[in-house]
């Protein structure tokens, strides 16, 4: 059963804390992750793109010299490819970028970034995290303490003073439980989770 130190607001140490080997102790899968994070950014895509062919610009309706005779290539339209403001080859056009996973292999990615958390000491786990009203500073003598720059702070439910406090430090997120993903958890380097948090997500996937 793998073991995480504890620690409180100020950075300290206050004991250990063992976690479900099933969601922290897992066999990372990195076929899993992959697809799974190719499909989340691939999910993300307006795929709003769109340019016109030559069929859709306006002009172009006459031959712009005769066939023979002149010396130059024959041109069909003003409006073809090879024109200044003609049409585009191959133009994009709005399309649907979803990839649609199964829900085993979503679990089996979340299992594999965080147990790789964990495996990495890249994990630490805060008996609470509170502040009174929105402080930076409090927030910043935090993650200095845990050396943290690139960090995703994990909490159980929303806190508008723990988001406040944290949203203006470079490099620093903050998400609740219910809405963590394997992309946002490999992104980051340091990974900060309440006790509050690691109940709930034990609770959903052990």
């Amino acid at each position: 059963m793998p073991t995480v130190g504890l620690f409180n607001n100020e950075g300290q140490k206050v004991g250990d804390i063992e976690l479900s080997e099933k969601v922290f102790g897992a066999k990372v899968n990195a076929d899993a992750l992959h697809q799974v994070v190719v499909a989340l950014l691939a999910n993300k895509r307006q795929g709003t793109q769109s340019t016109k062919t030559r069929t859709e610009v306006s002009g172009g309706g006459i031959k712009p010299w005769r066939q023979k005779g002149t010396g130059r290539a024959r041109q069909g339209s003003i409006r073809a490819p090879q024109w200044i403001h003609g049409g585009i080859v191959f133009a994009p056009k709005p399309r649907d970028y979803r990839v649609s996973i199964p829900k085993s292999m979503r679990r089996t990615a979340m299992l594999s970034a965080l147990s790789s958390k964990v495996a990495d000491n890249e994990m630490v786990v805060l008996d609470d995290l509170k502040f009174d009203a929105p402080k930076t500073k409090e927030a910043v003598k935090l993650l200095k303490a845990f050396d943290a720059k690139k960090v995703l702070i994990v909490v159980s439910e929303s806190d508008e003073n723990v988001y406040k406090s944290i949203r203006n430090i470079p490099g620093a997120a903050v998400i609740p439980a219910n809405n963590i993903n394997v992309y946002d958890i490999l992104k980051y380097e340091k990974f900060i989770i309440t006790k509050d948090a690691v109940s709930k997500i034990e609770e959903v996937y052990a």
